[in-house]
């Protein structure tokens, strides 16, 4: 996948800078059958490549964000998505469809750069972003080299966009609205208790038949002596070995109060993602919740539960496997 994006960016890159040097379409009278198709395709292919691109990145920020956190971020990206995908993409000028460029080309260095560092932080994600700013910056030199009369127009229409989408990378990170790619959370639940066997790791809880689209106990009944336990699994990629942080928060008067924070090591590779939990002994009664997050304060995920205690007595709890 990260070789066929490769191709994709290199195949628009090409694309457009072909645009630059000739935005009219020629007389297609007589022209080889290639580059006959080419002209009159080339928009089409142009918006083909990078609303794949789109999707794609799009996706993998979707599976990364908390939208609670992320949802401004994942807004901007839906909307580059949809104006690709119709008719503001045809009739846009060179700048708005380098901007796209851009756009992908960041995304491409967002989620591969930590992938070869196998880990995440402001300094893989600064490493990033340098990293992507090479080839456009390489691509205006070489413009500069060959046609030095196109400089301003390399400036407006190649630089000003990529500067533009690079602000808002550095911009959303700095508001911690970006996801963090290649992270993502696909389960997190709150248990009565965790066991790790042989087979996985068991989990028990009394939540009710009606209530499937739960997790565990989010409406946790606390008899005495009970921990309170959240099992997550974390997606991350082979070869990627990090930390993460659980904070647990409790809501009182004045808003949600932090009462804990546990790290916990994780390890990449596993197709169902690496398995881990926390617990806490010691509670009070009320709303409460958990946040998993990256050494950065990146949020991955997040569940909310509330805590009722309640007398001792018999109860049956539902054991399964994750």
């Amino acid at each position: 996948m990260i070789a066929q994006q490769a191709v994709y960016l290199a195949i628009v890159t090409a694309v457009l800078t072909q645009m630059f040097f000739a935005p009219d379409e020629p007389a297609l009278e007589g022209l080889p059958p290639v580059r006959r198709f080419y002209y009159r395709h080339r928009i089409a292919l142009l918006s083909f490549f990078l609303g794949t691109l789109l999707n794609v990145y799009t996706l993998v920020f979707f599976k990364s964000s908390s939208l609670l956190v992320s949802f401004s971020f994942m807004l901007v990206m839906v909307a580059l998505l949809l104006a690709n995908e119709f008719g503001p993409f045809k009739r846009s000028g060179l700048a708005f469809k380098f901007a796209l460029l851009s756009l992908c080309g960041l995304s491409f260095c967002a989620t591969v750069v930590p992938v070869i560092f196998g880990q995440v932080g402001t300094a893989i994600f600064l490493a990033s972003m340098a990293v992507g700013c090479v080839p456009m910056l390489a691509l205006a030199a070489w413009i500069r080299k060959r046609a030095p009369e196109r400089v301003p127009a390399v400036r407006n229409q190649m630089l000003v966009p990529f500067g533009l989408m690079l602000t808002v990378f550095l911009g959303a990170y700095l508001l911690r609205v970006i996801p963090p790619v290649p992270l993502s959370i696909p389960f997190i639940g709150v248990y009565h208790s965790v066991e790790r066997t042989q087979e996985g790791y068991r989990v028990s809880h009394e939540r009710p038949a009606w209530a499937f689209w739960r997790n565990g106990d989010q409406d946790f009944r606390a008899q005495p002596g009970d921990r309170v336990y959240v099992f997550f699994r974390v997606f991350s990629p082979a070869s990627f070995a990090d930390e993460v942080r659980m904070r647990w928060f409790h809501r009182q008067a004045d808003g949600w109060a932090l009462q804990d924070t546990i790290p916990i090591k994780i390890v990449g590779g596993r197709a169902a993602g690496f398995r881990g939990y926390g617990f806490k002994s010691k509670y009070q009664p009320g709303a409460w919740k958990v946040h998993i997050e990256t050494t950065d304060r990146r949020e991955i995920g997040r569940v909310y539960f509330e805590i009722e205690p309640v007398p001792a007595s018999p109860r049956s709890l539902t054991l399964d496997m994750h």
